[in-house]
């Protein structure tokens, strides 16, 4: 998704969320500020559903669950709601949850050219503060690449990252798969 910052005012977080479940797009809410999510392409969209779909079968059996776009996650301590392309939870709360969730042990989030920088610093800044989180995807939808940002000891995050050919490793929920699978249909070629 693209991330888009729009001129409204500032809102509470009961503001924002009455406001926000009355919007037709989606809007994500960083101390008071509001930010709108546009559509995103087709490779996106297309790598999103083939991890959540190599996902799903995997969790299920764990007893967890893997959220798409629409979902939000809140980051209570900074009192922000983002909506990220995939939120993984094994939280009794989350899974019961009915408006958000609030635990997340892996996000992953599909890069465009216009959302790489904004994934990488400011919103994993947030991300890094959710205590639940151990793990963060970044998946390229320009190239099969993905890097995987591991939460270690204290404030350290270990890189991992991962090229055609290769396999990724998310030990937090004990899931491997190839990165072909990632993007399997995606149509690299530009449209006329």
């Amino acid at each position: 998704m693209v991330a888009q910052f729009q001129e409204l005012p500032s809102m509470t977080v009961e503001e924002y969320l009455e406001w926000e479940a009355k919007q037709e797009l989606r809007h994500e809410y960083i101390n008071g500020e509001i930010i709108a999510m546009t559509g995103s392409t087709i490779p996106h969209n297309k790598i999103a559903l083939n991890f959540y779909r190599t996902l799903y079968p995997h969790l299920k059996a764990r007893g967890c669950d893997a959220y798409v776009s629409d979902v939000k996650v809140q980051d209570r301590q900074n009192q922000c709601f983002f909506y990220p392309d995939l939120a993984v939870t094994c939280n009794e709360e989350d899974l019961n949850a009915r408006n958000f969730i609030e635990h997340p042990s892996v996000i992953i989030e599909v890069l465009s050219p216009s959302t790489a920088a904004y994934n990488r610093g400011e919103k994993f800044g947030y991300y890094r503060r959710i205590s639940s989180l151990q793990e963060y995807v970044l998946v390229d939808s320009e190239a099969q690449r993905v890097e995987v940002y591991r939460r270690g000891e204290g404030k350290m995050w270990a890189y991992f990252p991962y090229e055609a050919n290769e396999t990724i490793q998310l030990p937090s929920i004990e899931f491997e798969c190839e990165i072909a699978t990632l993007y399997e249909g995606v149509n690299w070629e530009e449209n006329a």
